[in-house]
Order: structure tokens, then sequence, then C-alpha cells
């Protein structure tokens, strides 16, 4: 399975879990319960995000090193550095 098919795997995995959550609030099930569920969504989202970094990493940034070009390397190490600061706020 290539990374871009496990990642939209997962993905499609995580749009579920929020369609189940949307249906335990229509159903007014027990608060917390739906607490666990966002908490898992949000864990899985955070795996997926881990994934994806990882990609940009092996193929964009390793790509802009063999280029040989600064102007690249820059471009790619300036997205990853806002990419870190926004994560922060």
């Amino acid at each position: 399975m290539s990374d871009s098919a496990a990642i939209i795997k997962r993905l499609n995995r995580i749009e579920g879990q929020v369609r189940g959550v949307a249906r335990m609030v229509e159903e007014d099930r027990y608060c917390i319960d739906i607490l666990h569920q966002v908490q898992a969504i949000k864990s899985a989202l955070s795996r997926a995000e881990s994934e994806i970094l990882k990609n940009h990493a092996h193929h964009c940034v390793a790509e802009a090193i063999k280029t040989g070009s600064a102007k690249a390397q820059q471009e790619k190490f300036s997205e990853l550095v806002d990419l870190f600061e926004k994560t922060k706020r």
C-alpha cells in the first residue's frame, strides 16, 4: 500500500468516527462517552498528521536537498518552521 493510500484509509476511518460522534450527539448519549470518542479522533488525526509530515520530509524536503538548490532547501525549511510555530499557538 502506498503512503497516500494508507493516509487516505486512515482519514476515511477518522471520517467514520466523526460521523459516529455526530450520531452519539443526536442520540443524546452520555457526554463522557462522546468526549472519549472525540479524544480518540484527535489522537487519530495526530497520527495522520505525523504520517503526512514524515512523507513531506521523505519526499519534498529530501528532493530539495537532492537538487542542491539553497533556495529550495530554505523554502522547505521555512515551511516546516512556520508549521511548528502554528502548532504552538
